[in-house]
């Protein structure tokens, strides 16, 4: 009896210390997957903020290319305006923008002159150059 006493007792022993290695073990290997999974989600990351950074870039340069452009534009009107012999003051060129664009939207000249509160003669005078261009590509829209 007591040779069966001392055989379980050195087998639990002996299962303690199993189980503590088990333990053990499985504790370091989900240390280790830890890590590995900081790692790896570090270095995804890296990879998207990388590749957030180009598309921002390329952005950026699109950008950076219309606003040329449209300096570019601006410049060039104001040389062909200065050729034609036209001066206009900002507040002349706005009011004809405004008014060649509502045209544009087909808006008729009453209402226009109505909304920019003058008179229906100095709009159709205003937008003489600009009607002559619209009906020469009606014109050549209808002969296609």
């Amino acid at each position: 009896m007591y040779n069966k006493d001392l055989q379980i007792s050195l087998y639990k022993k002996e299962g303690v210390t199993l189980m503590e290695w088990t333990l053990i073990s499985l504790f370091v290997v989900s240390v280790l997957l830890l890590i590995f999974s900081i790692l790896k989600t570090n270095h995804d990351a890296k990879v998207e903020h990388k590749q957030i950074d180009l598309a921002h870039i390329s952005t950026m340069k699109e950008i950076n290319a219309i606003q040329e452009t449209i300096r570019n534009m601006e410049l060039d009107m104001e040389v062909v305006m200065k050729e034609a012999g036209v001066q206009l003051s900002s507040n002349e060129k706005l009011f004809t923008r405004e008014v060649l664009d509502l045209y544009k939207r087909n808006y008729s000249v009453e209402s226009i002159a109505e909304m920019k509160q003058v008179t229906v003669s100095e709009i159709e005078q205003l937008l003489i150059p600009y009607q002559h261009l619209k009906d020469e590509g009606r014109k050549v829209a209808n002969e296609n």
